[in-house]
């Protein structure tokens, strides 16, 4: 990728013998830039305490990119254009989000799902998964839309996440078998057990994936609209608490904006939207519906 976005070539430089110095040079100025930047582009929000998580994740880039500072390096990724400067800044995003997700994690919001869905009767349903991460999440949803209405079902899923990695690894659907959160009854029904070289991994059945469009999608997007008809029930779990307030108000206006009336919200355990009850009421625990 360097060679593509031009990079100066990289010297050589001491490397840390003794653990006590950084391998790059990275000032409190380069820790705002990087909190200014990823705040921008990505609306993430970072406090004082990230700065060693920054430093280790970015850190990479900037041997990938054969730069010796975060301050070169933070010069030529806002310098860089056309579709390789895009890369390189989806890159930067890539590095700093996280990824932390579970089959069937926050167990309660799937048999609420399931409830749910064995009473709904006006047409075929859309469902969004906007932090699809590795992609437990939005399987565990296929896997509740096809145990509640059945292998035939008509619903439609949308997988999204901004991490391009993370979202090509849920894509290809492959996990080790001992994941947690799968009964032995799913893993049976929705899995196909590797064999050989691929021992001790799992892969969706066609079946379950037929249903999900994975797709990269950033909250902080003025495309909204490019994600077609509005939604029965989004889940948008452990994002919001990435944003400051102003941030979340504006993500759950948009929400908002692609829900069908009465549609359903599914947060996370530590995020709490009663102060936008003009967009959503609450339902149950960490459920909202739209107002």
């Amino acid at each position: 990728m360097s060679s593509l976005l031009d990079a100066p070539p990289r010297p050589s430089s001491p490397g840390l013998s003794d653990g006590s110095a950084q391998e790059f040079s990275f000032s409190a100025a380069d820790f705002e830039r990087v909190r200014q930047l990823i705040y921008q582009r990505a609306g993430i929000s970072l406090h004082e305490g990230k700065r060693a998580m920054v430093y280790s994740r970015l850190s990479r880039r900037l041997r990938e990119t054969n730069h010796t500072s975060f301050h070169a390096y933070l010069e030529w990724l806002e310098r860089s254009s056309g579709a390789a400067g895009e890369q390189e800044w989806q890159e930067f995003i890539n590095s700093l989000t996280t990824n932390l997700t579970a089959f069937f994690r926050e167990e309660h919001h799937f048999h609420a799902m399931a409830e749910m869905l064995r009473s709904h009767t006006s047409g075929p349903l859309r469902v969004w998964c906007c932090a699809a991460s590795t992609g437990e999440e939005p399987y565990s949803i296929a896997m509740v839309l096809t145990e509640a209405l059945g292998a035939s079902h008509q619903a439609k899923l949308l997988a999204s996440d901004i991490d391009t990695k993370v979202l090509a690894q849920a894509q290809r659907g492959v996990y080790p078998a001992d994941s947690r959160g799968l009964s032995p009854e799913r893993l049976k029904r929705h899995f196909l057990r590797g064999t050989a070289s691929n021992a001790g991994f799992i892969r969706a059945k066609p079946e379950l994936s037929r249903c999900i469009e994975f797709r990269p999608f950033n909250l902080m997007s003025t495309q909204w609209s490019s994600l077609g008809e509005p939604f029965d029930m989004v889940f948008c779990r452990n994002v919001m608490i990435y944003f400051d307030p102003p941030t979340q108000r504006k993500v759950l206006e948009r929400i908002h904006q692609v829900m069908k009336p009465g549609g359903m919200l599914f947060v996370g355990h530590s995020e709490n939207f009663t102060e936008s009850r003009d967009l959503f009421a609450l339902q149950g625990k960490t459920i909202y519906r739209r107002a």
